[in-house]
């Protein structure tokens, strides 16, 4: 059977067909792989160069392969934080001829980490808690496009920092199911699952004594469980409100908006005898902060982060003479928002040198840098400048931080 590569970009083919596809993933030579840490996974991973791309490749079955580059793709085109899948490559046979698995090829996903890299040093109970929030912030995010998972677990998932929470990412989809609609039992399935895989993976770190000792691997597993169910309610459940009342509805959309999330579509229906008013969000929709950040600046940037980006580009546009909100002769927004990108957010991110970044992204430096700001203007009791925080933050905090997803502290 001949060599043969299905992939979503023209330009990739060409790209991957300089990797050695007649070896055994195991068998690939170090020059054409990348040391990047990896998950635990049923199949064989590695990590490669494809021109200037770092992909993840993946031995399996053709049918599964297949499959999952397909659901991958679907998740794409709906917006789900999920890898991207870039080929399938099928037809491999080593120089006996002798046929060898396919191959699923994602790209990597920059500044993620898998979580047992993570658990490398001793993580402490508060952010576990925050990859808790991300993972079932994920789960319902899925279900409500109507996918159920059918394996949810830390070691299929990936996290990058979010302004000093984490995002998570799915990254196997091999024995997912897209539906119109999940039912209440498909959900409860899916969340059981996630249930005890958590809390399997959590004992096996205790075993190997990664995980700190005030940990309960049992009721780290139910949490996300509570997680989950307070989110899915917030966002789906029935509003009854007196007629005439319709800034509640108001405050309900701002509250969903509040948690990263717009109202697509609603449902709003008056009782018979009109006292009172039913309000229903029948379509919601991640990424309220990070479209509202990208419609003005062109940035885009994870949920967390663009709300903290947001808040601060509003506080400095509140500081100029040109902003009038409700002036028809005062400057756009979206004017002054190009103009604070291009004279404070990317002077200040430029001025922490690329090599003490390790792997945040610009948003994430910026984040850190106004994190060190408010410590450092509590410490002084005034404000201290972003200047200054940028000068103390490159010399002082960089240098000593350790290069791992727990967010350098000031000391």
């Amino acid at each position: 059977m001949a060599l043969h590569i299905s992939a979503t970009n023209p330009e990739h083919p060409a790209l991957l067909l300089e990797l050695p596809w007649h070896l055994p993933l195991e068998e690939w030579p170090e020059e054409y792989l990348v040391p990047l840490p990896r998950g635990i996974s049923r199949h064989v991973v590695r990590y490669a160069r494809a021109g200037d791309e770092v992909v993840a490749v993946k031995e399996l079955a053709e049918r599964p392969a297949l499959r999952e580059y397909e659901l991958l793709r679907d998740l794409d085109r709906l917006g789900i934080p999920a890898v991207d899948a870039l080929a399938v490559v099928t037809g491999r046979t080593d120089a006996d001829g002798e046929p060898l698995e396919p191959v699923l090829i994602t790209r990597h996903l920059g500044g993620s980490m898998p979580y047992r890299s993570m658990f490398e040093t001793t993580m402490r109970p508060a952010t576990m808690h925050r990859l808790m929030d991300a993972l079932a912030v994920l789960l319902v995010r899925l279900h409500l496009a109507g996918f159920a998972w059918g394996d949810c677990s830390l070691s299929n998932t990936l996290f990058r920092r979010d302004a000093g929470a984490y995002a998570a990412y799915l990254v196997d989809a091999e024995t997912g199911e897209l539906h119109a609609r999940l039912s209440d039992g498909q959900r409860d399935y899916d969340l059981d699952l996630a249930r005890v895989n958590i809390s399997g993976e959590l004992l096996d770190l205790e075993a190997s004594g990664a995980l700190h000792p005030s940990v309960d691997p049992i009721a780290f597993g139910t949490e996300i469980c509570a997680r989950y169910q307070g989110l899915w309610k917030e966002l789906t459940r029935t509003s009854v409100y007196p007629a005439g009342k319709y800034h509640y509805i108001e405050r309900r959309i701002r509250r969903l908006n509040d948690l990263g999330f717009d109202v697509a579509e609603m449902q709003i229906d008056h009782s018979a005898n009109g006292d009172t008013v039913t309000f229903v969000p029948k379509v919601v929709d991640a990424g309220h902060h990070q479209r509202q950040l990208l419609r003005l600046t062109g940035l885009d940037t994870e949920e967390n982060q663009a709300r903290r980006l947001l808040s601060d580009l509003e506080s400095w546009m509140a500081t100029q003479d040109d902003y009038a909100p409700g002036d028809p002769l005062a400057a756009r927004p979206e004017v002054l928002a190009h103009r604070w990108v291009r004279e404070v957010f990317r002077p200040t991110v430029r001025a922490v040198p690329p090599e003490l970044r390790g792997g945040m992204d610009p948003a994430e430096i910026y984040h850190q840098l106004l994190e060190h700001r408010w410590y450092l203007s509590e410490r002084a009791q005034h404000d201290i400048g972003l200047d200054t925080a940028v000068k103390d933050y490159v010399e002082n905090i960089l240098p000593r931080a350790r290069k791992t997803l727990e967010p350098p502290a000031p000391e």
